[in-house]
């Protein structure tokens, strides 16, 4: 997500000069100059110094370690973004204290500037600290702020949502081919019913379930695979994917707490 977030800050106006990429590895880091074209380094304290924003875009385990790193070269006039799930903006505070944190959670449509991220303001993050990090989140996407008791369940809808999508992209597209559609075409025909069909919902006033209303006449076809799925269990399906999602964030979140207080 790293690097997604740079290249979608160089696509917004932002000059290569003004990022700056920190890996673990010599190879990774190479590999991010390549994809990017903005310098990558190994030194993660050295690469804080003197920046406007800090973006965390690290795993939960490892973010106790990188903050033990980091935390003599931040200062209160900065702002650190999180990006990984779960973790708890008193995490950073505890680590790094006076500083400002601002926790999100975007997702993968970030990589064609399409992402919803929704952020939180930590306890040291003011009305200027959080515009800051928006404006770096907004190049990517849409954002939204919430209440840090509701980003686990973010996590759990958008953060985890294009995976969603995807399932159900593979799901139809395996679908139209035992119906004897060829491959090439089950793929485009999927992609783009679930492309017009998000441009829709987003374009319109209409809820979900009016549209899906809309499109499923009585005794239809479309009333027809309504009842499969219904019969199915789908929602409830849904319902606990989101549920082990959201239990998941919190139990990272947990994690990285446990960890950075032994």
């Amino acid at each position: 997500m790293g690097t997604i977030l740079a290249e979608g800050l160089l696509r917004a106006g932002w000059e290569s000069g003004d990022i700056v990429l920190v890996a673990r590895r010599e190879e990774r880091a190479r590999e991010a100059e390549k994809q990017t074209g903005v310098e990558a380094v190994l030194d993660p304290a050295a690469a804080v110094m003197g920046r406007d924003v800090v973006v965390v875009a690290v795993k939960p385990k490892d973010v106790e370690g990188l903050l033990r790193q980091v935390a003599g070269s931040i200062g209160p006039d900065q702002v650190v973004v999180s990006l990984a799930a779960g973790v708890a903006t008193r995490v950073f505070e505890r680590a790094i204290p006076g500083v400002p944190v601002v926790r999100t959670m975007p997702n993968t449509p970030a990589a064609v500037d399409e992402a919803i991220t929704a952020y939180c303001a930590g306890a040291h993050a003011d009305e200027a600290a959080t515009a800051k990090a928006a404006s770096v989140l907004g190049a990517v996407g849409a954002t939204i702020n919430l209440s840090e008791d509701l980003l686990d369940a973010v996590t759990a809808v958008s953060g985890t949502g294009p995976a969603y999508v995807f399932l159900l992209a593979e799901a139809l597209t395996e679908a139209a081919i035992r119906e004897g559609l060829p491959h090439h075409a089950a793929e485009r025909l999927v992609d783009q019913t679930i492309r017009g069909a998000g441009m829709l919902l987003q374009g319109s006033e209409k809820s979900a379930f009016r549209l899906r209303g809309e499109v499923t006449s009585p005794g239809g076809t479309t009333a027809a695979a309504m009842h499969v799925l219904e019969d199915g269990g789908f929602r409830a399906l849904m319902e606990d994917a989101v549920r082990a999602a959201a239990q998941r964030s919190r139990a990272l979140g947990e994690a990285a707490e446990s960890d950075a207080e032994g």
